[in-house]
């Protein structure tokens, strides 16, 4: 097995070496504390010092956990004021507690040095908190990031396999998996059978059978036989690529309530500053009372620190994406998991989301003496170069020998059908609108599905019934979508009105559009997101191939089913990592349930620093009740946050 980058793992270890150093350096502050403000209350400092000595005694010896603990956010405070961005929580922690320490200029007050150094270590141990937090946000979405594979087998010409770094191997190069290796390229398998583990991409608990011509994607595991992959991308556009970026990129594209408390915290961090130095110095000038006032001040100071609002809150949005991670829905940014807690229609694509995507053929029927047998031959001639779905049915049906030889002038009409020349004569196969741009009326047919019409030069050789199956879940995903309040649940197709009426009935949709081109597709969208109100949004969902143009006009664009879909990780906002639409109700439970956590943060900690500031200003909080104020209330806040990530039951 190759070996990873060491500079990487270099990287790491020193990352977690720091954090656990941090965590050490804050127990040894606190181990210090404690003995220190034992020996305070005790009055061991007095008996030893006397007094005013003792004073100066227990300044010196605060001041060691002090500068254990605090010293990271003094350099951080200063090298900020030299770079003009002083106003920020390091700063309002910097000047509060050297304050509080500054208060033994004032030898008939009564001595904070101790709530000067209890402020910087429960700071600190917020920040811990906050840490252990993130790395647990951060652990279950980078389980995602185990789907990295590490190396690809490359066969030399002695038949002797070497390992490279996938980024090197060419597109179209045969590499070689053994078992228990991960798929590391998207690619075809041109030699072997075995079965593959996608449980990392989709959640999928059965492995699936995969054998030559079959397809496979980066991120699986490899459990039985060799198998050898004709690859069909290079790495970095294969599947696990485009999901390890959309993973690294998730924290950047922040949700409108991020950027609000963003900016609240510019404007309102020297705000209070301001605030807390008229009030030291206003009150001091009127009353006198220097040393009462500047306490009043630095415990403004202390209870203002934004801390509550600006950790809890991304917190909040990370653990949502975190706890998404978890049942295999990747959503790009908390943007778009708040977008989701606002939904309330739901637009789906048919094909390959509410239905399987799987056609078969259902019924022949044959006309002007061709039979069964010749009109499946020639509409599998027609389609012999289609990589569409229905193609793919009609080709799988018809059992004898196809030779692509005879086929020429071969094209298609988007959205319509296809139409070549087989054995020097002109073959349409297509819906009816097809058939009438060529002059001829398309008869009806009784049963439900998917009509192919075949036009053989001026004869009409007969009809195809193409049939596909509704999804497990998908009738589910309708009533939990219902249920979590979305008001319209609307499908819409490019198939016949027949067919998309009785999944509409089977499935209990609110309305249906059927026989829409990709472009209708879009037009009907704009319509419906017309018809939304300010304060709602609309999801479309679809299977992320052909849907990109309509994935991207939505408040929010979900792709379903998308594993190794470009198309799909590329346009949409959303990607359910395996094709059930029941899990649609859950990431849309899971939005609301951060959204809910959110606000339940941003209510509680202003009301708690709202009511502490006033009892600042009137003298009668102490610094300790500020401590509470800050760091107290910052903990509580982020323990709330963590909440996001349990997804039991959604």
């Amino acid at each position: 097995m190759a070996t990873a980058d060491p500079k990487k793992k270099k990287k790491k270890r020193r990352k977690k070496e720091s954090l656990e150093h941090k965590r050490s350096r804050i127990l040894v502050a606190l181990a210090t504390f404690v003995a220190v403000y034992a020996m305070d209350e005790l009055g061991v400092l007095e008996r030893a010092f006397g007094n005013p000595g003792d004073v100066y005694a227990s300044f010196m010896l605060f001041l060691v956990p002090f500068v254990i603990a605090g010293h990271d956010v003094l350099k951080k405070a200063w090298n900020n004021i030299r770079h003009g961005k002083a106003f920020d929580e390091s700063f309002l922690m910097a000047v509060a507690t050297l304050g509080a320490f500054a208060m033994v200029f004032f030898p008939d007050t009564d001595p904070h040095m101790a709530e000067g150094a209890a402020v910087m270590l429960f700071y600190q141990v917020g920040e811990l908190f906050q840490a252990y937090a993130v790395g647990k946000s951060r652990k279950s979405i980078s389980s995602m990031m185990d789907i990295a594979p590490d190396y690809a087998n490359i066969e030399d010409a002695e038949g002797n396999l070497k390992q490279v770094d996938p980024d090197e191997v060419a597109c179209g190069s045969i590499i070689v998996i053994k078992p228990g290796e991960r798929v590391p390229i998207d690619g075809t398998i041109v030699e072997g059978a075995t079965q593959l583990d996608a449980a990392a991409l989709t959640g999928e608990s059965i492995p699936r059978h995969a054998e030559t011509g079959a397809e496979v994607v980066s991120g699986c595991i490899n459990m039985t036989g060799l198998i050898k992959v004709k690859t069909t991308k290079p790495f970095g556009e294969s599947t696990v690529s485009r999901i390890l970026e959309l993973v690294e990129n998730a924290s950047e594209k922040k949700a409108r309530t991020e950027n609000f408390i963003t900016r609240f915290a510019r404007i309102y961090t020297p705000a209070v500053t301001g605030a807390a130095a008229l009030l030291a110095v206003g009150g001091g000038i009127v009353t006198g009372a220097w040393p009462d006032w500047i306490l009043r001040g630095l415990t403004f100071l202390v209870v203002s620190c934004p801390c509550a609002l600006v950790i809890s809150v991304p917190l909040s949005f990370f653990g949502g994406i975190g706890g998404a991670s978890k049942i295999g829905v990747l959503v790009k940014g908390s943007n778009y998991l708040e977008a989701l807690a606002e939904v309330d229609t739901v637009v789906f694509d048919k094909t390959g989301t509410l239905t399987r995507g799987t056609f078969s053929v259902a019924a022949i029927h044959p006309e002007n003496g061709y039979t069964e047998s010749s009109l499946l031959e020639m509409a599998a001639l027609a389609e012999s170069f289609s990589d569409h779905p229905i193609a793919q049915s009609v080709r799988a049906a018809y059992t004898g020998e196809l030779d692509s030889k005879r086929v020429t002038n071969s094209g298609n009409d988007s959205g319509h059908g296809v139409f070549a020349t087989i054995d020097g004569k002109k073959a349409i196969v297509g819906n009816a609108k097809m058939l009438a741009k060529a002059g001829f009326t398309a008869p009806d047919c009784e049963i439900a599905g998917t009509i192919l019409h075949v036009l053989v030069d001026t004869t009409y050789a007969g009809h195809i019934v193409i049939a596909d199956t509704v999804k497990d879940d998908a009738k589910q995903t309708i009533s939990d979508l219902h249920a979590a309040g979305v008001r319209r649940c609307v499908m819409l197709t490019g198939d016949r009105k027949e067919v998309a009426a009785a999944v509409s009935r089977e499935l209990c949709l609110d309305e249906y559009h059927a026989q829409l081109l990709p472009g209708d597709k879009v037009e009907r969208v704009e319509k419906l997101l017309a018809s939304e109100g300010a304060k709602h949004k609309l999801a479309f969902v679809g299977d992320g191939i052909n849907d990109a143009p309509v994935l991207t006009r939505a408040d929010v664009g979900i792709a379903m089913g998308a594993m190794g879909s470009d198309a799909a990780i590329e346009a949409a906002d959303i990607v359910l990592m395996d094709d059930k639409p029941s899990n649609i109700a859950r990431a849309m439970r899971i939005a609301r349930k951060t959204m809910g956590i959110v606000w339940q943060n941003i209510v509680f900690a202003l009301a708690v620093k709202l009511l502490i500031l006033a009892l600042a200003a009137l003298g009668i909080a102490n610094m300790w009740l500020a401590v509470f104020g800050d760091v107290g209330v910052a903990i509580i806040a982020i323990l709330n946050a963590m909440r996001a990530m349990n997804v039991k039951g959604a």
